[in-house]
């Protein structure tokens, strides 16, 4: 039961927000094609998609486009029987001076077997890393919306097991 748990709640939530090792673009030089990448270790079990769609590149505000992360218009897949869907359009503004990013809200859905747990995270923070546009969480949690009763009332993920990569 600790396993599904941890399972349906943190690593979920993270696999929707995370992003990976794709090239990045300087902090000088903003991403040019508007997309993101992401990969995250979930439970042992690796969740990733490519080309997620921006609305605008960073350092301006911008939206992810939920539509091209998840199937089939985009392609987050997760190992080890998890499903995960991200069920809303992330928004992200920037602090270049300060080395920062938020993110309003995240609702993500994740699957697993025959249970669904729905979580929201609101008020994310994120560390630039160096000059990149790679981004790393600090510590958040997030609160379940709605699911079964075995899911967990909120999840922690701890700094640094989400990344997202701009390109």
């Amino acid at each position: 039961m600790r396993k599904l748990a941890h399972l349906t709640g943190a690593g979920i939530l993270a696999a929707a927000l995370t992003v990976g090792t794709a090239a990045a673009a300087t902090a000088a030089a903003p991403a040019a094609d508007q997309r993101l990448d992401g990969v995250m270790l979930v439970a042992g079990n690796s969740c990733s998609w490519t080309n997620a769609k921006t609305s605008a590149n960073p350092p301006a505000a911008l939206t992810v486009d939920r539509g091209s992360v998840n199937t089939p218009g985009g392609n987050l897949a997760c190992g080890g029987g998890i499903t995960a869907t991200l069920n809303n359009n992330p928004a992200f503004t920037f602090d270049d001076a300060a080395g920062l990013a938020r993110t309003d809200v995240i609702d993500i859905s994740g699957r697993m077997s025959f249970i669904t747990c729905r979580y929201k995270a609101t008020g994310i923070v994120w560390n630039r890393d160096g000059s990149t546009r790679k981004y790393v969480n600090q510590a958040f949690t997030a609160t379940r919306t709605s699911g079964s009763f075995l899911c967990p009332g909120s999840v922690t993920t701890p700094a640094g097991d989400a990344s997202m990569l701009f390109h």
